[in-house]
């Protein structure tokens, strides 16, 4: 199960909204429902979690480029919207680079299976850390230090950050 919601700092203190992903296919995507929850060019935190694997925050700073911190990219590697977080420049890998070249191979029909057919798929997912992504300094100057970010655990971790921004109480009324 999954839990995400867009925190907006206003000039009143930090306003909760719950989102629907679903629409969601690419960063921009996410990035540009960031914006519309904020009037002006506000800081807004999406913060996502999968039950107890996984937790991101996106934080979005008006026409800025979205900043992305991912607390376990492996786990979130195997779900939908941990896909649209773990980009190729946030995994250190050149754009479009997702194993061998097809032309490269040569793949005549005289190939001896060698009955290891989750070959492919372990590359994949060795080529995805089990540690955190991004930038970790992300909330640094809003009071979570990148410590404090890192040392989170996923099952409290929303809650935690919420609560050093003094936004627990209308993050609970979104959840």
């Amino acid at each position: 199960m999954y839990f995400a919601a867009l925190l907006a700092r206003t000039e009143d203190g930090w306003e909760a909204s719950d989102t629907e992903l679903d629409d969601v296919e690419t960063l921009s995507d996410l990035a540009d429902l960031a914006r519309e929850a904020s009037g002006d060019e506000d800081t807004v935190l999406v913060l996502i979690e999968q039950e107890d694997a996984w937790f991101g925050v996106v934080r979005v700073d008006g026409e800025d480029d979205p900043r992305i911190y991912v607390s376990d990219a492996a786990a979130a590697a195997r779900s939908s919207y941990g896909e649209i977080l773990l980009t190729d420049e946030l995994l250190g890998r050149e754009p479009g680079d997702d194993g061998a070249d097809l032309d490269s191979l040569d793949l005549d029909g005289t190939e001896e299976p060698d009955g290891d057919s989750d070959e492919d798929e372990d590359g994949a997912a060795e080529a995805v850390p089990h540690s955190p992504v991004g930038d970790s300094e992300i909330l640094d100057d809003l009071g979570v230090s990148e410590k404090e970010l890192k040392a989170l655990d996923a099952e409290d971790a929303l809650s935690s950050i919420a609560e050093a921004l003094g936004a627990s109480e209308v993050l609970e009324t979104v959840r």
